[in-house]
């Protein structure tokens, strides 16, 4: 497992290996066209009209590091087509390096039609045939950036189906040898799976392998079969695993739990008027990785890493106080800007 950051031999040599920039974050995974109605909750058949927007959580947390101030890139695959153009261009506007996006000839860029319900629920509908981002093949990886990653982050939908499923397994190798931390958010979405069985063995197929792990309340019920989200001791004995760092349970308004191995608790969230929740996990991972990546003694010094998920928790809030995912990711001048007139809940 990678080591903490701290003066030895081992760190020494890693930290050599990531060249010019050591605190870049490498988002691996899907990255999408979005299509959400121009009304808000209807279900997507009532839905008079959709306007695109770009997509996909690795590559929002990609977007979101680099709207924080931070340095990031992303891997992944597109389709050869006016969409997967257009998305890595969205990706070089918004500064994140953008080398290791593929183009596939054979097959379209995916699209996601998304509504937020009356209910609150949010209903998804998946164009994904195949789509581009599931062909990555291990070849077209790009060795060099994954070598320079200081945190490798992904997530579980890359994991579905081959031939990405073993990219991502040879991604994480390779990040792992050269040093870097590794960061997982299953972000479960259940439709595109084949079976519920199926998701739950293939996002714990890689469960011991994180460093970090940032899960939501409805995935720990949905990972461990108990009812009590709420409860630690359900948390720490299914999902707390002997080489994990950090574990991360966000609480949508309320805040965020963490559990290291020395300690745990509870950061509340910060008050907004909420908008679009859409992107708003990915905000906060985003928050939390742009802190971890500038300094990894966060996950010794509880006081540093209260303030981190504090820091994480108003990228969230600022995120869902306009519609939209990647339009609506911080600054970090707008985080520090709530934060300095915002109480916690």
């Amino acid at each position: 497992m990678a080591e903490d950051h701290v003066p030895c031999d081992s760190n020494d040599h890693a930290s050599n290996m990531k060249g010019g920039n050591d605190s870049l974050v490498v988002c691996f995974g899907e990255m999408l066209i979005d299509f959400v109605p121009t009304v808000a909750k209807v279900s997507l058949a009532g839905a008079p009209a959709f306007k695109k927007a770009p997509g996909g959580a690795p590559a929002n947390v990609a977007v979101g590091i680099s709207k924080l101030g931070g340095s990031s890139a992303f891997m992944g695959k597109v389709g050869d087509d006016e969409f997967g153009y257009m998305l890595s261009d969205v990706l070089k506007q918004n500064n994140v390096d953008n080398s290791g996006v593929r183009f596939d000839s054979t097959a379209r860029t995916a699209l996601a039609f998304v509504t937020l319900k009356d209910d609150g629920e949010r209903e998804f509908l998946f164009y994904r045939h195949p789509s581009a981002d599931m062909l990555l093949q291990e070849s077209e990886l790009d060795i060099n950036l994954l070598e320079k990653a200081r945190i490798f982050h992904y997530g579980s939908i890359s994991l579905i189906s081959e031939p990405c499923r073993s990219s991502q397994f040879a991604a994480m190798r390779i990040a792992r040898k050269s040093g870097s931390i590794l960061s997982y958010d299953p972000n479960l979405r259940l439709a595109l799976w084949p079976s519920a069985e199926a998701a739950r063995e293939g996002i714990m197929g890689i469960w011991d392998q994180a460093d970090v792990i940032k899960i939501s309340e409805e995935e720990i019920t949905f990972l461990t079969g108990c009812d009590d989200h709420n409860d630690d001791k359900v948390v720490l004995d299914n999902l707390f695993h002997p080489n994990l760092k950090l574990l991360i349970v966000t609480e949508g308004s309320k805040g965020c739990r963490y559990y290291t191995k020395e300690f745990k608790g509870r950061v509340p969230g910060v008050k907004v008027k909420p908008v679009d929740t859409t992107g708003a996990g990915d905000a906060f991972v985003g928050g939390i990785l742009s802190s971890l990546a500038s300094n990894l003694n966060l996950f010794e010094d509880e006081k540093l890493l209260r303030e981190a998920l504090l820091f994480a928790n108003a990228c969230g809030a600022v995120t869902v106080t306009e519609r939209g995912a990647i339009p609506a990711l911080p600054t970090k001048d707008a985080v520090l800007e709530l934060l300095g007139k915002a109480s916690p809940r």
